[in-house]
């Protein structure tokens, strides 16, 4: 339950400073005044009661640095965490902070007192008001100046989803010409009795800097999650965010890239699968607000078995917005009738007298035509593994962009839902 009282309690049990504490009090407050959501399939009828305050879940989760096996796959856990110990102690040297969200509050205020809920706004937005006000598990990340993070920073979580903490927040700050990449892995297909998992990711894109996000995750069929993901990229920085949603009844991730420095470029790409009794909606947005911005949106959705799939694009400039370029691209495939699609792109550059601005978009929806099923078929394929092969190929354009231990774990899941889909 979202009280003053519970959030009074749980801040003063993780110690944290006072402007933290009326930082949750205040978002508390928004939360309260604000509407529920009527967007999103199933959103309105979320009861917010049943929301669980101060469940950390970092039990079930690692944070580690560049702790991959080797292409074999033969690397050994002590080896793997001897590589992350080296990782760790030149991360270190290098004035490099990656640690919990709760322990930065505490270590770094320096930086997070500054930067917490300066991307994501409380203002109108009822899920981001609790977020703020409840969340008691994420991560923190601070890149130095022209510091080059060389391996990436991830988090990977697996078990039931009930052992994790159903609000958590990440603030990701890389200083001026620095360079870093985090990527977050979620696979969880036991249930859960936790209606509502809220995550919220802030990210701070200082001149030059360069940040690629990567999330995949597999929640387990019950799992409302809603994913709300926004960056601020100042002069000539770069914003990447990378996204492969498959589980969960109802995922609905919005990732916004503000462009608010000249030559700042923001790009988005995503790919959602949606089975029977599941609805994926994704809604990148890209805001030119400064001249000679460009950004790039690849949307990829699949559904099978009556699962629906919505992407909302949106790109939108101001009278600042002289030179900028915009592509946008969506595309759904489905594997049977009873599935949908719905893709709707809005696009809006170039207001207030920048006609020099450029966007283009298209969008596709097709289904698998028995054709491509049976020339596979005849090169020895059995129909679920054509099945397989073609929506693996669809996905590709989005899931090269992953580390390789999540494309082929994508492939994976891929392949066991594919399993029946034919026949």
């Amino acid at each position: 339950m979202i009280t003053a009282d519970a959030l009074r309690e749980m801040s003063e049990r993780r110690g944290e400073p006072g402007w933290m504490r009326e930082a949750r009090l205040e978002s508390a407050r928004r939360f309260h005044d604000l509407a529920a959501p009527t967007w999103g399939g199933g959103l309105s009828d979320l009861d917010f009661g049943d929301v669980v305050l101060d469940k950390v879940g970092l039990d079930g989760i690692d944070a580690v640095i560049g702790a991959h096996s080797d292409a074999a796959g033969q690397a050994t856990r002590e080896e793997a965490d001897a590589v992350a110990r080296r990782n760790q102690e030149q991360l270190a040297a290098q004035g490099v902070v990656f640690c919990s969200l709760e322990r930065a509050v505490t270590e770094y205020p320096q930086f997070v007192e500054d930067h917490l809920g300066s991307v994501v706004s409380t203002r109108n937005d009822k899920l981001a008001a609790l977020n703020a006000a409840g969340w008691s598990g994420g991560w923190f990340v601070y890149v130095p100046p022209g510091v080059e993070v060389e391996v990436p920073l991830q988090v990977s979580g697996s078990g039931d989803v009930g052992k994790r903490s159903p609000i958590e927040r990440t603030l990701i700050i890389a200083d001026e010409g620095s360079r870093v990449q985090y990527i977050e892995g979620c696979s969880a297909p036991t249930y859960t009795s936790q209606p509502l998992f809220s995550t919220v990711v802030e990210v701070v894109v200082k001149p030059a800097a360069q940040v690629t996000h990567t999330n995949i995750q597999n929640w387990s069929g019950p799992v409302v999650e809603v994913i709300t993901k926004r960056a601020h990229v100042e002069a000539e920085g770069h914003m990447t965010w990378i996204e492969a949603n498959l589980g969960s009844q109802l995922t609905v991730s919005h990732s916004a890239t503000v462009l608010v420095g000249p030559k700042a470029s923001g790009a988005a790409r995503s790919v959602t699968y949606a089975g029977a009794g599941q609805q994926q909606a994704v809604g990148p947005e890209m805001i030119h607000a400064a001249p000679e911005t460009s950004s790039e949106v690849l949307a990829k959705s699949i559904a099978k078995g009556g699962g629906r799939v919505t992407s909302r694009s949106l790109v939108r400039g101001d009278a600042y917005g002289q030179g900028c370029s915009s592509a946008v691209r969506s595309d759904a495939l489905l594997l049977d009738a009873q599935s949908v699609a719905d893709l709707r792109p809005s696009l809006n550059l170039g207001v207030g007298g920048a006609g020099d601005a450029v966007t283009g978009h298209t969008a596709t929806v097709e289904r698998v035509a028995d054709e491509q099923l049976l020339y596979l078929q005849s090169r020895g394929l059995t129909a679920e593994q054509a099945m397989s092969m073609i929506v693996t190929g669809f996905s590709e354009p989005v899931t090269s962009a992953l580390p390789l231990e999540y494309a082929v774990e994508w492939a994976r899941l891929i392949e066991l839902r594919m399993e029946g889909s034919v026949g």
